[in-house]
């Protein structure tokens, strides 16, 4: 019996690859379209990893038809950016990415994780064993790999010889070579870390090795990835997922929110966000490392310059621009206005995204907007749907620089090869929060535009996967990195590039969010740094030889069952309110005490104007609690957040009442 899709004898191939990955092997490069003439390659996209099984799924016909064209979008998108970039194709507006020599890569790393100063010969120590001392154990094993790496490629080099491994990890005998010191303190090293147990919450199960599709579940944020995937390991559960078209029947996740609630990118301040790349790109490499995945990076580039105001400016450049003329500006204009514009008139339109406007119209609507742009002449309701969401598409693919960045596109791209759902969400959830924040931003609100195109599905006929299909190309092709594409592996890395745009437009609200392991590592840091611990070496050795529980462990103070703090209000009231806490105290109990007394006993309110609703009813959505001080910077709290849990975790915090940004100010 022969498989679904495969065609019957005499019946020619279509010339459209589909979009399933089959039981059959690849087809030949000749059977379906390829891009390899295209001016605008796949770029860095690595062949599909040995870990991911063949993914086989039975679908009707019907579907299957549906699934053929919206690849053939794929491939009319990567046609429509050959044809408009034909006459570009020589500018190049970002050097070729050499490759790295061994060594170089773990250094480069190294320096990206916050651990430069591992590399040098002299110590300026603190910051490093400050940063070390909140590492996992899965995290500490990806750190020294990387270093016992490059020190082995300088040893070979025969270059000045490097900060010795014994230096930050311990002290070994002096009568052994430098080689052999760093070997054997290697071995003992990785002896402790493997023989040491790991601490299994007993309530946690991580195993999910049957995915339900449509069918909610629990989405771990407490312990680390890595610490979950090793624990997988250990006890052999393997798992398989489907990639489905369907967006109604994707796995739904759900976060469980502990007694500290949940935190969301932005809820943190800019001073405490500047210190989650850095551990991010720890987690995700020792998640890679746990999973037996190889997570390629590509090494910064410098970007040439443009004339241009608009089109083909760096994210940088466009922000300082825009934010002379509004302050706080976080999203370019230019993509607010061509959001806005297709919000407005394209969300009903069929097919939009997918039919493409005139290329000689979008030139002269490009042209126009350079000119008239910021003086506010140019009049968007005479510009025709199509051609905006072809604006759209050309400002992100002139981008000097990829969205997702030159570093990290192959990773993003690479995330397909993870066999595991839970996993590759895992993985995305700790790239996006290495993105730079300008390109974070600019990411997430294309993505929220492109949720609200799938949710006029009826009406435009572009449902999920259609969209990733045409957003793909212009996302994972740069015309100013180099093709690397094995013969014969189009069809499937144009899968499984609109698979990943798939995954992050499904499931944003869960990818940007800060899971609860990195914040405790941030308290970590912040702590560590306003104590000035002078480290001795017993502190040093003992680092990586235990494992940190990564979810916050709270003490209960059996003898303090109840706490009396102050919420301050400063920028509404010129008093404080006094909050008895107990253990079933949430932050939006607080706020709505505050509404409340706010209303009733005539507090001296700062602002006399109305700015909260004083009527019958309790509307305390309009305002949020902040955490200011002790381990933290500032966090923006999740209404569920227990409050003497969080005192525990920070007593020498100040709670602060603010408006929500959000809500327009009444006054």
């Amino acid at each position: 019996m022969e498989r679904p899709g495969k065609p019957a004898p005499g019946v020619a191939r279509l010339r459209i690859p589909r979009p399933r990955v089959l039981l059959q092997p690849l087809e030949p490069a000749g059977t379906g379209r390829s891009t390899r003439n295209c001016p605008c390659k796949m770029s860095q996209i690595p062949p599909k990893s040995p870990l991911a099984p063949p993914l086989s799924e039975r679908i009707s016909s019907g579907v299957d038809s549906l699934d053929r064209l919206s690849m053939d979008s794929f491939w009319l998108e990567v046609e429509n950016i050959k044809q408009s970039s034909e006459a570009e194709q020589e500018e190049c507006s970002l050097a070729d990415v050499k490759t790295q020599e061994e060594g170089d890569a773990e250094a480069e790393w190294l320096q990206d994780a916050g651990l430069s100063d591992l590399l040098g010969d002299r110590a300026s120590e603190n910051d490093n064993i400050v940063l070390l001392s909140t590492l996992t154990k899965t995290q500490a094993a990806a750190v020294q790999r990387r270093l016992d790496t490059y020190s082995r490629s300088r040893r070979r080099k025969n270059k000045h010889p490097v900060r010795d491994v014994r230096d930050i990890f311990g002290v070994v005998g002096s009568g052994e070579t430098v080689a052999e010191k760093e070997d054997s303190r290697s071995d003992q090293l990785w002896h402790n870390l493997q023989t040491a147990k790991v601490q299994k919450p007993e309530t946690q199960d991580y195993s999910c090795t049957v995915r339900n599709p449509g069918k909610e579940e629990a989405f771990n944020m407490d312990v680390a990835y890595s610490e979950q995937a090793a624990i997988l390991l250990k006890g052999s559960f393997l798992s398989e997922s489907r990639r489905i078209k369907d967006g109604n029947a994707l796995t739904k996740f759900k976060i469980p929110k502990g007694r500290l609630g949940v935190t969301r990118i932005g809820d943190l301040s800019a001073q405490d966000m500047k210190k989650i790349p850095t551990l991010a790109l720890i987690e995700l490499t020792a998640l890679c490392d746990v999973i037996g995945f190889e997570l390629k990076r590509n090494k910064a580039v410098k970007l040439k310059t443009t004339e241009k105001r608009l089109f083909g400016v760096p994210l940088n450049t466009l922000l300082e621009n825009d934010q002379k003329l509004l302050p706080n500006t976080k999203v370019p204009l230019l993509l607010q206005a061509l959001l806005s514009c297709l919000e407005k008139r394209g969300l009903e339109t069929e097919g939009i995204l997918r039919v493409s406007g005139s290329q000689t119209r979008i030139k002269s609507l490009e042209q126009k907007l350079e000119s008239d742009f910021y003086t506010g002449l140019f009049r968007w309701d005479e510009v025709h749907q199509n051609d905006v969401s072809g604006l759209l598409k050309r400002f992100i693919r002139e981008l000097p620089a990829p969205l997702l960045t030159a570093e990290y596109l192959p990773a993003f791209a690479a995330v397909q090869n993870i066999p595991d759902l839970k996993q590759r969400l895992q993985a995305l959830n700790l790239l996006i929060l290495i993105l730079p924040e300008p390109n974070r931003n600019t990411l997430k609100a294309l993505l929220e535009f492109l949720s609200k195109v799938v949710a006029r599905e009826n009406n435009n006929k572009m449902n999920l996967w259609n969209v990733s299909t045409v957003m793909a190309p212009n996302l994972f092709m740069h015309k100013g990195l180099p093709n690397k594409i094995p013969e014969g592996k189009e069809k499937q890395l144009a899968e499984g590039a609109a698979d990943v745009v798939r995954m992050m437009i499904h499931y944003q609200d869960l990818l940007w969010t800060v899971s609860s392991f990195l914040v405790a590592q941030v308290r970590k840091l912040n702590e560590s740094n306003s104590k000035r611990y002078q480290f001795c070496d017993k502190r040093i050795k003992n680092l990586l030889r235990k494992i940190h529980a990564d979810k916050d462990k709270v003490e209960k103070n059996q003898a303090e069952p109840c706490k009396i703090v102050k919420v301050h209000a400063s920028l509404l009231l010129k008093d404080s309110l006094e909050v008895h806490l107990n253990n079933a105290t949430r932050v939006a109990d607080v706020l709505k005490q505050f509404q409340k007394n706010l209303c009733q006993n005539g507090w001296n309110i700062v602002n006399t104007v109305s700015l909260l609703k004083c009527n019958n009813s309790t509307e305390s959505t309009n305002l949020l609690l902040y955490e200011v001080g002790g381990n933290i910077g500032e966090h923006c709290l999740d209404p569920d957040t227990y409050l003497l849990d969080l005192y525990h975790i920070n007593p020498h915090a100040e709670w602060i009442i603010k408006q929500n940004p959000s809500y327009p100010r009444m006054f």
